[in-house]
């Protein structure tokens, strides 16, 4: 009885042409979920700060990544996992609520907006127009200033850094329990990560709260229950308040929002999968064939549609993970990992409880690694043009200082155009940066 499963396991994600097995690619799975496991913890901590019930964020995170996840194997056969995506959330979060003045319900009626942006860009074939039109240096800025704001906010949230009067941003006091066990939680996943092993990013965030559990910094309510309820997000969005609402609404704030929720999601979800398809020897640099590109032209279609579940859920954009280049790594090559990943996610739901003990500072140390893997791409930004150079240098610091990804946005695209418009390079710019540009010049005019 054993037999007839893997043929039709092969049957479904076609094994045997990829050159592998059931065994590997629940191996791959596995290893996949454990890298990015961590967002069921983080996500309900960011996204708590809007107000949002962080119970039922929880679930439509363990949700949406199930089903975006689902969507990738089926759709694409492609061996990576999705769900709701770092800095995507805390632009959601800090910048769109805490900033701009949108309520949370309002903000996933952005998110859905711009879902269905994403969607026609796919559909239409400007995705992979615009994708070409912006300059690496940008697309390494943007990355790296998303790990800067991630920083930023971590640093915040553990304590690290307290607000100044005179200096604007302090040290904190390191003699406080909280400060110390977010270093401690730090050094421990950056150790394990150097060691390569599995799910480091996990286990920090799981040995601070067990710490903090045995010194009282936190209640126990238990490891695994039934999940809790998904009513309190889930259908929330509000489209209208979206497109009409918001604290000294506009129709360029609005655009505004949309626009920097659509490029995050294009370089992020875009790069992510052309990554790890090429990694994984499904998406050869130079000479992929019909096949090769019409099934990657899937799995672009799989991450736009799971945006749209995403804010129907109650979560920030769903987005591909780079973190399933460790299962890659393992020998995934198929969409029968992805399905693991899914169902994994959905056995995270028995794990609710322990979700809701987690500290921020225990969340912290994760986002703070990860803003540190981000700004390696700093290292592929040409310094040595100054036209390239400063537009990168403006858009990656722009956004912790200004507290806006938006922001950052706007200074690298406009200072892009205008540097090489007066120097005589012109021509080097790509229609679509000097649409972003005007877009975010429009904004700012009309704000």
């Amino acid at each position: 009885m054993a037999r007839p499963a893997p043929r039709v396991l092969d049957s479904l994600f076609r094994l045997r042409q990829h050159g592998t097995d059931v065994r590997t690619e629940l191996v791959a799975g596995l290893t996949t979920f454990l890298t990015m496991s961590y967002i069921v913890f983080v996500n309900p901590s960011v996204l708590g700060n809007t107000g949002m019930d962080t119970g039922a964020v929880f679930v439509a995170t363990c949700l949406a990544a199930a089903i975006g996840s689902l969507v990738m194997a089926f759709a694409a056969n492609y061996p990576v996992g999705m769900a709701p995506g770092m800095g995507l959330n805390a632009f959601f979060a800090f910048t769109v609520v805490g900033a701009m003045g949108y309520t949370w319900q309002q903000a996933l009626g952005a998110v859905f907006v711009s879902g269905i942006v994403f969607l026609l860009l796919t559909i239409t074939g400007a995705r992979a127009w615009l994708i070409a039109g912006i300059p690496h240096s940008l697309r390494s800025a943007i990355t790296a200033g998303i790990g800067l704001f991630l920083a930023i906010i971590a640093l915040q949230k553990s304590e690290l850094i307290v607000g100044d009067p005179d200096t604007l941003v302090a040290l904190g006091d390191l003699r406080e329990p909280e400060p110390l066990l977010a270093v401690a939680g730090f050094l421990l996943i950056a150790v394990l990560e150097a060691w390569r092993v599995r799910g480091a990013i996990l286990i920090g965030i799981l040995a601070v709260t067990a710490t903090a559990l045995v010194f009282g910094r936190v209640q126990y309510h238990g490891i695994v229950d039934l999940p809790p309820s998904l009513a309190p997000t889930f259908m929330q969005l509000d489209i209208r308040g979206a497109l009409g609402g918001g604290d000294g609404f506009s129709i360029a704030a609005m655009l505004h929002v949309v626009i920097v929720f659509v490029l995050v999601e294009v370089f992020d979800a875009t790069g992510t999968l052309m990554g790890v398809a090429r990694r994984a020897g499904l998406l050869p640099p130079d000479d992929a064939s019909a096949a090769q590109q019409k099934r990657f032209g899937r799995a672009l279609f799989a991450d736009s549609t799971a945006i749209l579940a995403g804010s129907v859920l109650g979560t920030s954009s769903t987005t591909a993970y780079i973190e399933s280049a460790s299962g890659v790594q393992a020998g995934g090559r198929t969409g029968l990992t992805a399905l693991v990943v899914a169902a994994l996610f959905l056995l995270a739901l028995l794990f609710s409880p322990l979700a809701g003990m987690v500290p921020p500072y225990a969340t912290a140390p994760a986002l703070l690694f990860v803003a540190g893997l981000m700004l390696r791409e700093l290292g592929d930004v040409h310094w040595d043009d100054l036209t390239e150079a400063i537009p990168a240098a403006l858009c990656t610091l722009a956004m912790p200082f200004t507290y806006s990804i938006a922001n950052g946005l706007a200074f690298g695209f406009i200072t892009y155009a205008v540097l090489k418009l007066f120097t005589g390079r012109a021509r080097e710019v790509h229609a679509a940066v000097w649409l972003v540009a005007a877009l975010f010049v429009v904004r700012f005019a009309l704000e």
